[in-house]
């Protein structure tokens, strides 16, 4: 089966990717209900995966959602050097940019 890439889908899930990021630690802020942020982490984490699956094939979909969890894991030593926040923006940033990467045609 052929797969098909665009540009479009590509940065739509890269943006997603980053959003599902910065918007779990937003949920889990807001609520004060970490595991209703993970709940946001997982369910676009799910949604990037099967994007990039369906664009790019498992290794680089396995890949990108290996990034995406070392994104989330890194973020959190990274906030006591840097902020909270401003660790959350880099490992968006970071997942987001190895997305459009790695699924380019």
């Amino acid at each position: 089966m052929a797969q098909t890439k665009t540009v479009g889908s590509a940065l739509a899930t890269s943006a997603l990717a980053a959003g599902g990021l910065l918007g779990g630690f937003a949920v889990a802020r807001k609520t004060k209900n970490r595991q209703l942020g993970g709940v946001v982490l997982a369910a676009v984490g799910v949604a990037c995966t099967a994007s990039w699956n369906a664009s790019s094939g498992p290794a680089v979909a396995g890949a990108l959602l290996g990034t995406y969890l070392v994104g989330f894991g890194a973020s959190h030593p990274l906030a006591k050097k840097i902020g909270a926040w401003p660790a959350v923006s880099v490992a968006a940033g970071a997942t987001a940019a190895a997305s459009v990467v790695l699924t380019r045609s």
